[in-house]
């Protein structure tokens, strides 16, 4: 990567650089500049100055845009999903699937906007009224600030980008300091490719004070942000009068009742306990297991867990990487003995090598304990016995987060209790929590966050809807 931030079609250089060191053998992988605040005001500045072009802009033109950054992403695919391995440590073969999900995340978006449309409005329907020629249209909110995090450092950006230039915006991105080259070679397919609206995308580098240059200005008409509560928080708190979409974090749990398939539930728990490491928003931390089946379980779930690799994110085979850095190693170490000092016990040998963290399953787990109460963001897993499925149900909700729940039952009246009474976002039967179709509306309630991503559901929360009567 150069030394060089993008300012929409034009680069800056600069001479400071902070460096990326690979999660997994510690060896330089990319560098980035490091931004200020005035870099922050001058890509502000260059994205509002860019909003009329962007308004003007036909929709052929930024559908087009975006299916040729879809078949850019296409062509370099191997070459991203390298860069995101060398960054964060992902898997590779995993890194290979979010290089997919982001191409179908753009493509997505451009043929949602073709169909996306207002209405007409029946001016007459109430004794007040009266006929007239209504309807309401989609217009681009303006200016959009991106904030978004290590774990998929493309098809979150991807989510952000996508919906907010094909809906005629112009972005100011700040992705994660974990992986400032993805998201420079992403960038840049957007800004180079021939279809693209001039100084529409800005990237910038940077944590704290760029972010909180980006939120208090009273330019960026959208927030979209995908991070931590307490940021989310702050983000809430100084943003002002601003359109604010926020997805923060879970605390994913499942209930695995005695008619459920075991075998089934137990292989995708595991899958969904310990994918990308744990640190996914909604990684499954929380198993609340029938008690006439809880001791079999536990077993199944310990043999599926033991066939997971884990190793060098380079090999194709490996299921589990490195965590992102030496504090998370820390963290979920503590909390596994604290968890243990307060009775809970590990299925399996509790194991570290570097940042490279063992899968741990954890039984005897008590609603008190941290490793229920809090987001772990590691690959560790909770099994709680219950009774049946009220029980289950209170404790799936008796938590600040709300962002994925599921069930394994077979049981279709359990099934529709499931829809009706867990309080989250998102509910899934008979898979895990951690299943999310990008093109599905997704976020949470309570503190996991505020509006929905996925195409449409993006578009709609960086779009303003104007009223018109014509008499």
């Amino acid at each position: 990567m150069q030394a060089k931030i993008y300012f929409g079609s034009s680069e800056a250089t600069k001479e400071s650089l902070s460096q990326r060191l690979s999660p997994f053998n510690g060896k330089v992988v990319s560098q980035a500049p490091i931004c200020n605040v005035q870099d922050v005001l001058q890509a502000l500045s260059i994205a509002q100055n860019a909003t009329k072009e962007a308004k003007r802009s036909t929709l052929a033109q930024r559908c087009a845009w975006l299916l040729d950054v879809a078949q850019k992403l296409r062509e370099n695919k191997e070459d991203i999903a390298q860069t995101i391995t060398d960054e964060v440590g992902k898997p590779i073969s995993f890194s290979r699937i979010e290089v997919e999900r982001a191409i179908e995340t753009v493509t997505l978006s451009a043929e949602t906007m073709r169909t996306m449309h207002g209405e007409t409005i029946n001016t007459d329907a109430m004794p007040s009224g009266r006929k007239s020629i209504a309807y309401f249209t989609r217009e681009p909110a303006g200016v959009v600030v991106a904030i978004t995090p290590f774990n998929f450092p493309l098809n979150l950006v991807a989510h952000k980008l996508a919906p907010a230039l094909v809906a005629g915006n112009t972005v100011v991105l700040k992705p994660t300091p974990e992986a400032p080259l993805t998201a420079y070679k992403f960038a840049k397919l957007f800004i180079e490719s021939e279809y693209a609206i001039k100084d529409a995308l800005s990237v910038v580098y940077g944590d704290a004070e760029v972010g909180s240059a980006l939120i208090t200005s009273d330019i960026p008409r959208v927030i979209s942000f995908t991070g931590s509560v307490p940021v989310g928080n702050i983000i809430t708190k100084n943003a002002g009068i601003k359109k604010v979409s926020l997805e923060l974090g879970g605390n994913a749990a499942t209930y695995i009742d005695k008619t459920a398939d075991l075998n089934h539930a137990a292989t995708k728990c595991a899958i969904g306990a310990f994918v990308n490491s744990g640190q996914v928003c909604i990684s499954l931390q929380r198993i609340y297991v029938n008690s006439e089946i809880y001791d079999t379980f536990a077993q199944m779930m310990a043999e599926a867990t033991k066939k997971l690799v884990v190793g060098s994110p380079y090999e194709d085979d490996t299921f589990m990487g490195p965590l992102i850095d030496e504090d998370a190693v820390l963290r979920a170490s503590s909390w596994i003995q604290n968890a243990i000092d307060e009775g809970a016990r590990s299925l399996l040998k509790v194991k570290s090598d570097g940042k490279l963290f063992y899968p741990c399953v954890m039984a005897d787990v008590t609603d008190e304990m941290k490793i229920v109460c809090e987001e772990v963001f590691a690959p560790i897993v909770s099994l709680i016995k219950v009774d049946d499925f009220t029980t289950a149900r209170k404790k799936m909700n008796n938590s600040p987060y709300g962002l994925q729940f599921s069930v394994f039952t077979n049981d279709l009246t359990l099934v529709k209790r499931a829809i009706d009474e867990l309080d989250a976002g998102g509910i899934v039967i008979n898979d895990m929590p951690t299943l999310r179709f990008d093109i599905q509306p997704y976020g949470g309630v309570k503190l996991s966050g505020v509006g929905r991503e996925g195409p449409r559901f993006a578009i709609e929360e960086m779009t303003e809807i104007k009223s018109v009567i014509i008499n």
